[in-house]
């Protein structure tokens, strides 16, 4: 048995035009897009249910079922994708999530709250990293890693960007009042660089690697896609559970609010950081054995979390490496299908893999919240996740795609 490497020179594409505008735009729209529908909620939410009476776990569960949908929507964008190019399915997301969020902006009941959310989520798919993703990785093989970088780099200033500028905009007006001019700004800032930057002929998709047969049927059947499609849902679940379980966990074990919202902070900025290892780390290790090792790595840094009390900075400690390894779990699902199946079906094959990923992130919040309690505690819960994590890195060994 064989696996492809993240150098791309295994996907056929060869040295691609590469449309100088592309990259450039997508940080921008990423940055807007992830800070616009997923940042600015969080930081509204309290003054939407304040104002509305609205339950938190009614706005919050609005919000994941747009999660949901999103993880959903996009199997379908990602055939599109293959197909058609990124140009018409962003521009169009970027349309409905302005549409979206005037909808949540006038919604008077609950009911048409979650449908302006099911609308955000479908945007949600035509905008994030998967769309954004399969545009690089068609037009910057075998170089997409380096791009890939770049983009994920600059949506992780999303939150830094707009979690405060959505709290000055809320200080000074309503929360309604805020989302309509969010979603102004998403629509001069997004609509046009989509429909403007994205023109570039989309290249024909490369022949399959040799060792494929059968197309993208073939590979969703296979053992090796099914067993990473596990891997990333349960290590998806863990993760996200993780980031919103940091600060009760913290706050648990005597530190005050300001202390366990550092640390988050500083996880970020870890994930960053992390972020700009992903290439070092996948020219020296293979596609399965990179899959191992983070994940593995990222169950280690949970048991962590659950075992050390303290101190605070040694805490912090752990909560940055545990940001890093986040980090590199981006990429490292952002190139699965480019290093084990090539590019020609990488908008389906992302899409199917990870729609499960994305509904167990989901529901991880909610999840964890919920089995906190009857585990004991915080500590607990952060022992299963961790656990979880490492049943993922076991599942992770079967990834390896057979070769004839």
């Amino acid at each position: 048995m064989t696996e492809l490497h993240s150098s791309g020179a295994a996907t056929g594409t060869g040295d691609r035009s590469r449309p100088r505008a592309v990259l450039p735009a997508l940080c921008l729209t990423q940055i807007t897009s992830w800070g616009i529908l997923y940042y600015a909620f969080p930081v509204l939410n309290p003054a939407i249910t304040a104002d509305t009476g609205w339950g938190t776990g009614t706005t919050t569960a609005a919000f994941s079922a747009a999660l949901i949908v999103s993880a959903l929507a996009g199997i379908y964008v990602g055939r599109t994708l293959d197909h058609r190019g990124p140009r018409a399915v962003m521009t169009a997301g970027s349309v409905l999530g302005a549409l979206s969020l005037l909808l949540v902006a006038a919604a008077p009941n609950p009911a048409v709250f979650l449908a302006g959310w099911l609308l955000a989520g479908t945007a949600m798919a035509a905008t994030f990293y998967q769309p954004a993703f399969a545009a690089l990785t068609r037009w910057w093989a075998p170089d997409h890693i380096r791009a890939l970088t770049i983009v994920t780099l600059a949506g992780g200033l999303a939150s830094t960007v707009f979690a405060p500028l959505t709290a000055v905009l809320a200080d000074h007006m309503s929360w309604r009042a805020t989302y309509v001019v969010l979603a102004g700004i998403l629509a001069a800032l997004t609509i046009p660089a989509h429909a403007l930057a994205l023109r570039a002929p989309w290249p024909p998709a490369p022949p399959s690697p040799s060792h494929l047969t059968g197309g993208s049927d073939a590979v969703v059947g296979s053992r090796a896609f099914r067993m990473l499609a596990a891997t990333f849902t349960l290590s998806s679940f863990a993760m996200y559970a993780v980031v919103i379980g940091l600060v009760p966990l913290l706050i648990e074990r005597g530190y005050t609010t300001t202390q366990a919202a550092w640390a988050l902070g500083l996880g970020g900025a870890g994930q960053t950081l992390g972020r700009t290892l992903y290439a070092a780390l996948s020219r020296r290790l293979g596609v399965t054995a990179r899959t191992v090792t983070l994940i593995g790595l990222g169950g280690l840094t949970t048991a962590a979390l659950a075992t050390v009390a303290g101190p605070y900075a040694l805490l912090v400690t752990v909560s940055v490496l545990a940001g890093v390894v986040r980090g590199n779990l981006t990429l490292l699902q952002a190139t699965s299908v480019t290093d084990r199946w090539g590019t020609t079906h990488y908008g389906r094959l992302s899409g199917l893999l990870g729609a499960p990923a994305h509904a167990a992130a989901a529901l991880a919040p909610f999840a964890g919240a919920v089995l906190a309690g009857p585990l004991g505690g915080y500590p607990a819960l952060f022992a299963l996740l961790s656990a979880l994590s490492i049943i993922a890195a076991a599942t992770a060994l079967g990834t390896r795609p057979r070769v004839p």
